[in-house]
């Protein structure tokens, strides 16, 4: 009787060491960084833990929720939409949000995510069929912006926020993409015969005031060659008549000096029988004058016609009619 006894005494202290070790384990909640736990008492809101240790009551209190407060993103399935033209179209998409009230996240709707990704597809659904096809690929960030408003005011009561939602793909059936391919290339050529005539256009004037260019510094390297060859054969003419009137300064200077008729009558006489020599050489036939033989009369003759003309001048001191010497 006393072995049963004291056995029945240690079965006690086990037991009760056991519900004591359960009631600290039930009455310490540790709740994680970025999360919040809902508590109930008895199958009421009693309470939300932040991060951090809390106590609880054991067996009465219980942890009926754990939400994550960080952002998510989960991804929209496609969704058939039509557009105002007609044209069906799979649109797909990903939404981020985050708890912001863990009690209306709790009890104001059974499943936020599964409620938030349904409403992101209906309002998608509402939006595309107000636009055309053409305006689905230009607007993007007015359909996610639509988006975002119509999903955020409809999560409210559910203590969701909705920060982003992204439009990932639109597909097109296969005909519809194929006649915009068709079309793109389309535009493609045209844009690529455009610039190619406009690079010909471009260079056929580029061309064009090159040659121009080339005329114009051509004609005026003319006209300075031509201004050139005036300007030196000016200058020659200037020249050879300088140098003439200082021969013939030189020849009156010498006429007028003793002598000098005599040398200018032997002069002409000697340029006379010259001429007549290479006459005679060029010319099978030629005029022989009658007074050949009189070289001296004729001398004479040319000299008075010089004298006449005024292209001989006078010694000093005699007149065209007084006699000169040797006559």
């Amino acid at each position: 009787m006393q072995i049963s006894f004291g056995l029945m005494y240690l079965m006690g202290i086990v037991v009760g060491i056991i519900v004591v070790i359960t009631l600290v384990f039930k009455s310490g909640v540790i709740v994680p960084q970025q999360n919040a736990y809902v508590i109930e008492r008895l199958g009421k809101y009693k309470k939300t833990l932040s991060s951090g240790l809390h106590l609880v009551m054991p067996f009465f209190d219980r942890v009926a929720y754990r939400h994550s407060l960080k952002e998510q993103a989960k991804d929209v399935p496609p969704q058939m939409c039509i557009t105002q033209d007609n044209v069906s179209i799979d649109v797909d998409g990903v939404l981020y949000y985050k708890v912001v009230d863990p009690v209306k996240a709790s009890y104001g709707v059974s499943d936020y995510e599964f409620a938030s990704i349904q409403l992101s597809q209906t309002t998608m659904r509402s939006i595309i069929g107000t636009m055309k096809l053409d305006k689905t690929f230009e607007e993007r960030e007015r359909i996610n912006e639509k988006i975002i408003r119509a999903v955020d005011e409809a999560s409210d009561p559910w203590g969701v926020q909705v920060t982003r939602y992204e439009v990932r793909n639109i597909s097109p059936p296969e005909s519809i993409r194929q006649a915009m391919e068709s079309e793109m290339k389309a535009e493609r050529e045209k844009r690529a015969t455009i610039a190619t005539s406009e690079g010909k256009k471009q260079a056929q004037i580029n061309s064009a005031q090159a040659d121009r260019e080339e005329m114009i510094q051509r004609s005026e390297g003319e006209k300075q060659k031509r201004l050139n060859e005036a300007e030196g054969e000016a200058g020659e003419i200037e020249r050879l008549a300088d140098a003439t009137a200082r021969g013939l300064a030189k020849v009156a200077e010498a006429i007028s000096r003793p002598q000098g008729s005599e040398a200018v009558n032997l002069r002409i006489a000697e340029q006379y029988v010259k001429q007549f020599g290479h006459l005679a050489r060029e010319n099978n036939t030629m005029i022989v004058p009658q007074n050949l033989s009189d070289i001296a009369g004729t001398v004479a003759s040319l000299s008075r016609v010089l004298e006449q003309t005024g292209h001989m001048a006078v010694p000093a001191g005699e007149t065209a009619d007084s006699p000169r010497k040797g006559e």
